[in-house]
């Protein structure tokens, strides 16, 4: 097992289990017996699912289940009563709470045969397999681009996206980061513990160093109601899903991009939640980490984790839509033009061989520096189908680190895109009124960007006298 997997195995936590959680919903219902063979001939074609994971002190690794037993892995799930949405998000909740049998492979599929007129499957894998980009890739792989199965099929067409200059500008870089990986945990420990020692770190280190030392010196979050001890229960929801090309519209009034403004719509609903449950907000600004992806999206079906981190501002004090979208936009143009990601790459590879100690102080130290974990995936935009079923919706959802306990996860698919949040039962006890405002602060910003002059970018100062229309 690769250094950054033995990281995310053994990172493993009651409060945080380190599944990426999925849902798929289906116009049609769906046959039990139809879904184990299309798991039999398409998931299992990838060797690792049919392994579980063996940790040792000398070192994690693969092994093959000389017991596998696929009616464990693809079960049959019933919701009680009439089995809407809310009783989905609370079988979903369940299953996102409850960790794997580390005694066989660790992913379960559970299939809800009657759902909404059609079914529902949720997934669970552990993330010691894959980082999410990769997972949404192989759960991909399972369907097609027509009702019935055909050879040539163009699913690879349509869902990957030709990003290869850009990651293959970061790949050689990887390598390199990896290798310091080790020297940055224990330096930065030291300097943790010794901030005096910063200077000399900074003058040996280089570049890598600069963008540890720029982490270190972060201030963990500010206190909310979206931080505080952790339980064992997750609850988990999902929006309406907005039209693409109205985000899209949004993006093109601004002069930003399509997760620019997801993720200021994302900071505007939680602004409105953490207002109406009282929390003081005024200039408060959170951060998320989010992951990027360090490898081209043809090769993610490799599985393996390969992704960096890095710290987005979420300015939920800010109640201008359209300033709170600039500074999202500033914020991320910074990050791309950083080294951030690469250097998280290389310390999640030392923190897979270092003792438990010290991952644990080192896990501890970079997660108070951020209230949520925030991922976007962008998704095929046609049709889907498995086992002959019309893929309506599908939402997902990583795990947290250390002490976050909130997620958010976008995914587009169809012309549609669909937010979902996850959070720790006492931080968030009702995920529905949170994921609820979604769709009305994406509003505000269309309604914003609908009125401003289409002839020049709509800024913060412009939509200051169109603000109280919205309000």
């Amino acid at each position: 097992m690769s250094r950054v997997d033995t990281a995310w195995l053994r990172m493993e936590r009651p409060t945080n289990p380190m599944m990426i959680t999925g849902v798929l919903m289906f116009a049609e219902p769906m046959s039990l017996a139809r879904l184990r063979q299309v798991v039999k001939q398409r998931f299992l074609a990838y060797r690792r699912f049919r392994q579980k994971a063996v940790d040792t002190p000398a070192g994690a690794s693969w092994q093959t289940d000389e017991n596998f037993d696929l009616d464990w892995h693809v079960q049959h799930a019933a919701l009680p009563g009439r089995g809407g949405k809310r009783a989905l998000e609370r079988f979903v909740s369940q299953l996102a709470s409850t960790p794997l049998s580390h005694s066989r492979p660790l992913w379960q599929f559970h299939l809800v045969e009657r759902y909404d007129g059609g079914s529902a499957l949720v997934a669970r894998i552990h993330h010691s397999y894959a980082d999410g980009i990769a997972l949404v890739q192989v759960l991909l792989s399972l369907t097609d681009t027509t009702p019935e199965p055909r050879s040539g099929s163009e699913l690879p067409q349509a869902w990957l996206k030709k990003d290869h200059a850009d990651v293959a500008r970061r790949v050689g870089a990887v390598d390199r980061y990896m290798k310091l990986g080790s020297k940055v945990v224990e330096k930065g420990m030291e300097v943790y513990r010794d901030p005096g020692l910063a200077g000399v770190l900074a003058k040996e280190g280089g570049e890598i160093a600069r963008e540890l030392l720029h982490a270190l010196a972060l201030s963990d979050d500010p206190p909310s109601l979206l931080r505080g001890r952790l339980g064992v229960s997750k609850r988990v929801a999902w929006a309406e899903p907005l039209d693409l090309e109205e985000v899209k519209a949004v993006g093109r009034a601004c002069d930003c991009t399509v997760n620019d403004v997801l993720m200021a719509t994302a900071a505007g609903a939680l602004r409105n939640y953490m207002i109406e449950r009282g929390d003081d907000i005024a200039g408060v600004t959170l951060r998320a980490t989010v992951p990027v992806n360090l490898r081209p999206l043809e090769h993610a079906k490799q599985l393996g984790n390969h992704f960096g981190l890095v710290f987005l501002e979420l300015p939920v004090g800010e109640g201008n839509p359209i300033r709170r979208l600039e500074r999202v936009a500033e914020c991320m143009n910074g990050l791309k033009n950083s080294r951030q990601a690469i250097v998280a790459f290389g310390l999640l590879a030392a923190l897979g061989m270092v003792p438990s100690a010290v991952q644990g102080l080192a896990l501890e130290l970079f997660s108070r520096k951020a209230t949520a974990v925030a991922t976007n995936v962008p998704g095929p935009q046609q049709p889907l189908y498995l086992a002959g079923c019309t893929l309506r919706e599908m939402m997902f959802w990583v795990p947290q680190t250390g002490s976050i306990g909130v997620g958010i996860s976008i995914l587009s698919y169809n012309g549609r895109v669909h937010f979902g949040l996850i959070a720790d039962g006492k931080l968030i006890p009702d995920p529905d009124a949170v994921i609820s405002r979604f769709g009305a602060e994406f509003d505000k910003l269309l309604y914003l960007a609908l009125m401003g002059d289409w002839d020049i970018t709509l800024n913060a100062f412009d939509a200051e006298a169109l603000i109280p229309a919205v309000n």
